[in-house]
């Protein structure tokens, strides 16, 4: 990790420069969790919503935009957030005919760092406004625990005993999780849909919480929770869904099903 930039003190160049991306191999920390690479038990993505995307016209007039990037969750690499950023800075002084191009541009680099095709969006900034995920899921912290358990324990999660099958969404504003570069806190709040032996809403709310204390990227803390879930409560079907509160002009989305799907960027308020 002591390589990684985000952990370090950088030069922000305003030259275009691909290399300033860092790939990040998931296969160790699937492998630490009993993930086989070859036989992945989920599917999904991982959305980066980036906001601080600015490049020139031809005439050298600066445009301001927001890049939508979904990274297959079966990509050979993560790309570490701080190379991003830095990336994203590269494109600053220079001058492009059209957004298109950008996008293109982001596109390929992004698909050759990741090991995989990533997809690209680029919008104005007023049309993020409208982008805002309002549920009426049933939201689990209000409920009344006593808790002293701040690293993920499965063990936690248990389900309720002479109930019937159960298809439900829940949501958990109160993941999260420490940065396992700088240590910094990360923000998020958790969606899981699931169909099969009803999950105890207590439980699952100690689960959450217990990643307080816990390290590791955004990515790895999704699939972490869907492993355990999957494991000790054994649903038909499931959904782990987590929208994270941005740091450093990025937010990361990640999610993971038990079937294929393609879920939509909406946000959340305090995104």
């Amino acid at each position: 990790m002591g390589f990684l930039p985000l952990g370090q003190q950088t030069e922000y160049v305003s030259e275009y420069d691909a290399g300033l991306l860092y790939p990040i191999a998931r296969v160790n920390k699937w492998s630490e969790m009993g993930i086989e690479s070859e036989h992945l038990p989920f599917y999904g993505e991982d959305i980066w919503n980036a906001y601080e995307l600015s490049w020139l016209n031809t005439k050298g007039k600066p445009i301001v935009a927001i890049a939508e990037c979904r990274l297959p969750c079966g990509s050979p690499n993560i790309i570490e957030s701080k190379s991003f950023k830095l990336y994203l800075n590269s494109l600053n002084q220079m001058r492009y005919d059209s957004v298109e191009e950008v996008q293109a541009i982001i596109e390929r680099d992004l698909s050759k760092a990741a090991g995989a095709e990533v997809t690209v969006i680029i919008r104005d900034v007023d049309s993020m406004a409208a982008l805002v995920m309002l549920t009426p899921d049933y939201c689990i912290d209000e409920l009344d625990i006593d808790m002293d358990v701040y690293h993920p324990d499965a063990n936690l999660l248990k389900t309720d005993r002479g109930v019937g099958v159960t298809e439900e969404r829940l949501v958990s504003h109160l993941l999260k999780s420490n940065c396992p570069v700088t240590n910094q806190p990360d923000w998020g709040s958790i969606f899981i849909e699931y169909k099969g032996a009803k999950i105890n809403h207590e439980s699952l709310l100690k689960y959450v919480v217990s990643f307080r204390e816990h390290t590791d990227f955004h990515e790895q803390c999704v699939e972490r929770i869907y492993i355990d879930i999957m494991r000790q409560c054994q649903p038909e079907s499931l959904t782990v869904y987590a929208r994270y509160v941005r740091r450093g002009g990025l937010d990361i989305n990640p999610y993971r099903a038990s079937s294929p799907m393609v879920l939509s960027n909406d946000r959340l308020t305090r995104q």
